[in-house]
C-alpha cells in the first residue's frame, strides 16, 4: 500500500512514463525504444501541464473579475481537481482500488468485453472519488468499492464506443479515453447530437477552425483566434488595456503551444501503440486493442481549445442564471476543454454545435456540483483537509458529471 501511495505521489508526469516504459517492454518494443518513448511521453505530458498551468493562471484573475462584475454571491467554493484528487486518493480503500480496476480491465479484455487497456492509472482517482463520495454519504466502504468498480467498467465501455471519434477527428489511431471528465456526459451528449442533426436550420449551422481560416485568412489562425478570445475575455472582465493585452498573448500562447506539446507526447506514444498492435496480432490472432489515455492528448486540436475558452464566460453567466446553482466556478474553469473535447469530436469540429451542446452540459455540471458539494465536504474533512477561509461547502466542476452523479446517488442508498 505504501509503495502504491509513493508511486501515486510522483504525479502523472512521472508515473505515466514509468507505466508506458514497462508496458512497451512487455509488448516487446525493446529497451532503447521503450526508454525513449517513456521519456518523450513524460516531456510531452509535462509540456501539456505547463500550458494548462498558464491557462489556469491567466483565466483565474479574469474569472474573478467577471464574477464580481456580475455580482455573484455563491456559497460553494470550487477548489479544483488537484485538491479533489488528493482528497479522493485519501479514501480508505483507494490503494485497493488500483489492483481491483486493473483486474477488471484484464478480465474484460480476456472475455472480449472491451478493447481498451487503460494505462492512465493516475486518473483512477476519478473512480476513487465515486467510492469516497458513496462512503461519505452511506458510511459503506464496500458499496463505495462497488460503485467505483462499476464506474471503471462504464468508462471502458464508453472508451470503446468513442474511440472511432478520437481516431477520425483527432487522428489518434489505437487511442481511447477511459477518462470520466470527457466521458461523463455521453448519455446526454449522444442524444443531443442526434437531435441537433434533425432540427431544420440548426443542422445547417457549421463553423470550424478550418472554415474560419479559409474565410478570414490570418484571423482564422489558432494564435490569432487566441488573441481575439483573450481580448473578449478581458473586455468581459472589465480589464484595462495592459491586462487585456497580457491575457490575449497568454491565450494565443495556449492555442499555439498546446498542439506542439501534444505532438511531442504522440511522438512517444506512436512506437508504444505500434508495439502493442504487433503483440496483439501475434498473441491474439490480430485482435484490435486500444491504449486508454488521459483526454489531455486531445487538447492539441484548435477547436477544442477554442470551444473550451469560449465556454469560460458562458459558464460564469450560467452560474448566475441557472436556478438552484450555488457553486462559484473558479479553480476548475481550465478543466472545461477536457469536458468538451469529445463534444467537439462528435460535432466534427463544428464550433457552433459544440458551443450549443456544451452550454447545456455546463448547466448540468453546475447543478451536479451543487448537489455533490455536501459529500465532497465530508470527504475533505475525513481526509483532514482544512476548508478555505469562510467556506462551509466545497465542490468542483471536474467531477460534476452525469455518470458520477448517478452512481453516487444510486449506491448511496445502500448501507
Amino acid at each position: 500500500m505504501e509503495i502504491l501511495q509513493w508511486i501515486l505521489g510522483l504525479g502523472a508526469s512521472v508515473m505515466l512514463p514509468i507505466i508506458m516504459f514497462i508496458f512497451a517492454m512487455i509488448m516487446g518494443a525493446g529497451f532503447t525504444k521503450s526508454f525513449r518513448s517513456g521519456i518523450t511521453i513524460g516531456i510531452g505530458f509535462t509540456g501539456i501541464n505547463l500550458v494548462i498551468n498558464l491557462l489556469t493562471s491567466s483565466l483565474g484573475p479574469a474569472s474573478i473579475a467577471m464574477t464580481k462584475r456580475l455580482g455573484l454571491n455563491l456559497t460553494i467554493i470550487d477548489i479544483g481537481w488537484p485538491a479533489m484528487s488528493a482528497i479522493s486518493w485519501a479514501w480508505v480503500a483507494a490503494g485497493l482500488l488500483i489492483p481491483v480496476v486493473l483486474v477488471i480491465n484484464f478480465v474484460m479484455l480476456t472475455l472480449k468485453l472491451t478493447k481498451t487497456l487503460n494505462v492512465d492509472l493516475w486518473n483512477f482517482w476519478q473512480y476513487s472519488f465515486i467510492g469516497a463520495a458513496v462512503t461519505a454519504t452511506s458510511g459503506s466502504v464496500i458499496w463505495g468499492m462497488v460503485a467505483a468498480s462499476v464506474a471503471a467498467i462504464i468508462a471502458l465501455l464508453l472508451a470503446d464506443y468513442t474511440q472511432k471519434y478520437i481516431e477520425d477527428y483527432f487522428g489518434l489511431p489505437g487511442i481511447s479515453f477511459p477518462h470520466l471528465t470527457a466521458l461523463g456526459f455521453m448519455p446526454l451528449i449522444i442524444p443531443l447530437n442526434w437531435l441537433f442533426d434533425r432540427i431544420p436550420g440548426i443542422n445547417k449551422l457549421y463553423a470550424s477552425p478550418e472554415t474560419i481560416r479559409k474565410k478570414f485568412g490570418v484571423f482564422g489562425e489558432p494564435m490569432i483566434m487566441g488573441i481575439i478570445i483573450g481580448v473578449l475575455l478581458g473586455i468581459f472582465a472589465g480589464f484595462g488595456a495592459s491586462e487585456i493585452m497580457k491575457l490575449a498573448i497568454a491565450m494565443a500562447s495556449v492555442m499555439f503551444i498546446m498542439p506542439k506539446m501534444v505532438a511531442i507526447l504522440m511522438e512517444g506514444l506512436i512506437p508504444v501503440s505500434e508495439a502493442a498492435r504487433e503483440f496483439m496480432a501475434k498473441k491474439f490472432a490480430g485482435r484490435e486493442i486500444f491504449i486508454g489515455l488521459d483526454a489531455a492528448v486531445s487538447l492539441g486540436e484548435p477547436s477544442v481549445i477554442a470551444v473550451g475558452l469560449l465556454m469560460v464566460p458562458i459558464t460564469i453567466v450560467l452560474a448566475f442564471i441557472v436556478p438552484g446553482n450555488r457553486l462559484l466556478p473558479f479553480a476548475d474553469l481550465a478543466v472545461i476543454p477536457f469536458i468538451v473535447c469529445l463534444i467537439t469530436a462528435m460535432s466534427k469540429g463544428n464550433v457552433i454545435r459544440s458551443l450549443m451542446i456544451s452550454t447545456i452540459v455546463m448547466a448540468f455540471v453546475l447543478l451536479f456540483a451543487t448537489n455533490l458539494a455536501p459529500a465532497e465536504t465530508i470527504m475533505a474533512r475525513t481526509a483532514g483537509v482544512t476548508l478555505p477561509d469562510g467556506a462551509t461547502l466545497i465542490g468542483n466542476l471536474d467531477r460534476a458529471n452525469l455518470i458520477t452523479w448517478v452512481l453516487v446517488k444510486i449506491f448511496s442508498i445502500f448501507r
